[in-house]
């Protein structure tokens, strides 16, 4: 593989999988919406509307507003056109390409939300979808990347749990609400919490572009996957710090609407897919991956 692009390219995931794909001498051809001088290595842009992927083996793409916080229709509408209506421009720019320089493969960004709330039913990548507007956000937004196959394009959907990386929102938040003594669990606690390492997403990215016999929706989550209540602890036990404020489901619903939904929601996923094409996670289990997170910020 030469050459890649990846739409999304100044996000927090896209950063680090164009700095791997540049370390491993592959070329990045990055897609953003207002230009990426400051990522460094990358030598093409494109903006969203002027998208010509002739000359790249394939597509990564992570574009998608950020979805955590308050919802209102307006940001509905916002979600569904930088991920169903997005993803449908990338499928016509593939399909825009001449064959025989047309990528071999799309990965597109998925969430574990698809599966909506389902207690503690063990989701694998043959699990039905739920119910709800993520749920059908998610099933719509890897519908309009299926479409791609129609070309002759393996397609990947990568369904992501959260995400803890250094220097990532989700991670920054966390562990300053622990450092002030203020965390504690969500809702009841019992909530299954499927979450995974930045590492190991950007590692399974790769390898699900290079293993062709990998397609269709593969779970983007750590086979440790644990209750809410566990993941309090053991963040609160790797900070040295209580975890004795819980965040009650009322409150939650008050303050974040109907985002709240996706925090409380339970899905206990397997990462099914993927293990079985031979990927090894660097970081199965929480503890673990707290704990590099915690010593690499110092």
């Amino acid at each position: 593989m030469k050459r890649i692009a990846i739409a999304g390219a100044t996000g927090f995931v896209g950063r680090r999988l164009a700095a791997t794909c540049l370390d491993e001498g592959i070329g990045v051809t990055g897609v953003s919406r207002g230009g990426g001088a400051d990522v460094g290595g990358i030598d093409r842009w494109q903006t969203p509307d002027a998208m010509n992927f002739h000359d790249c083996d394939a597509v990564v793409n992570l574009a998608g507003e950020p979805i955590d916080r308050r919802w209102s229709p307006a940001r509905k509408q916002a979600f569904r056109d930088s991920r169903v209506d997005f993803t449908r421009r990338v499928v016509d720019a593939i399909a825009a390409a001449p064959a025989d320089s047309r990528p071999q493969v799309l990965v597109n960004a998925s969430a574990v939300g698809i599966y909506g709330d389902r207690g503690d039913e063990s989701l694998d990548e043959q699990a039905a979808s739920g119910g709800g507007f993520l749920a059908e956000l998610c099933a719509d937004w890897e519908r309009a990347a299926h479409a791609a196959e129609a070309h002759g394009v393996r397609v990947v959907t990568v369904r992501i749990g959260l995400v803890l990386g250094r220097d990532g929102r989700g991670w920054l938040r966390l562990r300053r609400l622990f450092r002030a003594g203020l965390g504690g669990r969500l809702g009841s606690g019992r909530q299954w919490m499927p979450w995974i390492h930045l590492d190991d997403l950007t590692a399974a990215i790769l390898h699900a572009l290079r293993c062709e016999a990998l397609r269709g929706p593969a779970n983007a989550a750590a086979p440790g996957c644990v209750r809410n209540a566990g993941f309090t602890r053991e963040l609160a036990s790797v900070l040295g710090r209580p975890a004795v404020f819980p965040a009650p489901a009322f409150a939650l619903r008050l303050v974040l609407g109907e985002f709240a939904s996706v925090l409380l929601a339970s899905q206990k996923v397997v990462p099914a897919a993927l293990e079985a094409s031979g990927f090894r996670f660097l970081h199965a289990e929480l503890s673990g991956a707290l704990r590099d997170l915690n010593e690499t910020r110092g």
